[in-house]
């Protein structure tokens, strides 16, 4: 089971393309999809949130209902406010993977993945071994990038997806809801992070784990309490082929 930011695509094209692509788009996509039941089922979700958190954060902007284009336009601040803050919300990763969508079928945007993930999926189905993703990105976000990914579409080799619906990725109980959907103890799972807290939560569920170091990212520093995990810089090391004879 593979963590997709900083495992299997590097950081900078989610900060870099996807957040900005999904950030400049957002009350445009709102204005025209607003109507439609599951965008109107995330504003309302993200509605919801804003007015529990309102008394504790001082710098979230006006959620207005004077009129159908300022509730949108404030709707659409909001979603920026929370892209611009890193949330993790379930509602936004939804806003985000439909703008997303609209650019990977119009051409705009591609999966970046590193090199070595392509020839790795191939490999590891040849062993039989079955491939998953769970990332904080919506499942529709995770299928567009790899369907659409620098090494072609790569979902025929993917059989599970799962998201923040499933749990917080640094929760232990969410690794042993994704070993249950996948009817296997968390023992016969191995998960691949760049993220400690989330390795922690995994290893805690009782899965095996790896930790990814990919060039140009530094190793984060330990705290107290965090979980020793062998490390890896390439997916070549991972169940690599072996030549008999």
């Amino acid at each position: 089971m593979l963590d997709i930011e900083g495992t299997t695509t590097p950081i900078d094209f989610v900060y870099g393309t996807l957040f900005p692509y999904a950030r400049a788009r957002a009350e445009d996509f709102l204005s025209r999809h607003h109507e439609s039941d599951d965008v109107r089922a995330d504003l309302e979700v993200l509605r919801q949130q804003r007015a529990a958190e309102a008394q504790l954060i001082k710098d979230l902007p006006p959620w207005r209902e004077d009129s159908s284009s300022a509730r949108l336009a404030s709707a659409a601040a909001y979603v920026q406010w929370l892209m611009d803050h890193d949330r993790k919300l379930t509602a936004l990763k939804s806003l985000q993977g439909k703008i997303w969508e609209a650019g990977y079928r119009g051409g705009e945007l591609r999966g970046a993945v590193y090199p070595d993930v392509g020839p790795a999926f191939a490999r590891w189905r040849r062993m039989d071994k079955i491939i998953a993703i769970f990332s904080s990105g919506s499942v529709l976000a995770q299928k567009l990038l790899f369907a659409n990914s620098t090494a072609g579409d790569l979902t025929p080799f993917i059989s599970a997806y799962f998201d923040t619906t499933t749990g917080p990725k640094q929760e232990e109980q969410s690794y042993r809801r994704i070993a249950a959907s996948l009817g296997l103890s968390p023992g016969a799972i191995l998960f691949i992070s760049d993220a400690i807290p989330e390795l922690d939560a995994a290893r805690r569920a009782g899965m095996a784990t790896l930790q990814c170091l990919r060039p140009g990212t530094s190793k984060p520093s330990s705290r107290p309490g965090d979980l020793a995990h062998p490390t890896i810089r390439s997916f070549d090391e991972v169940f690599p082929e072996t030549v008999s004879g």
